[in-house]
């Protein structure tokens, strides 16, 4: 589950850094790559499990499942707020920047 929920994660901010204009300042080549590297993580988590528990590994348990999922949004969550801080360091806009000037 956390593997499927970090691949859409993936793919839905690499289609928004493939369509927004101003990819470089809003840093979506970062957020894109942060998603991806969790996704391969998972994946590679995947095959080991799987190498461990071979044909259990498709019948997980629903508490399992719903943990795995509770991760997965934790990491997605987690993601967005390194991006966010990120843009508020780097500022692109001067947005903060200038309201800290201007008080």
């Amino acid at each position: 589950m956390t593997l499927l929920v970090t691949v859409f994660a993936a793919i839905i901010s690499t289609i928004l850094w493939y369509q927004k204009e101003n990819r470089k300042e809003l840093r979506l080549g970062t957020l894109s790559l942060m998603y991806w590297g969790a996704s391969i993580m998972w994946f590679v988590d995947a095959i080991f499990e799987y190498a461990e528990l071979h044909a259990a590994y498709f019948t997980p348990d629903p508490m399992d499942m719903l943990n795995d999922l509770f991760l997965g949004l934790s990491v997605v969550a987690f993601g967005l707020i390194i991006w966010l801080v990120i843009l508020l360091i780097q500022d692109p806009k001067k947005i903060v920047r200038n309201a800290i000037l201007n008080q």
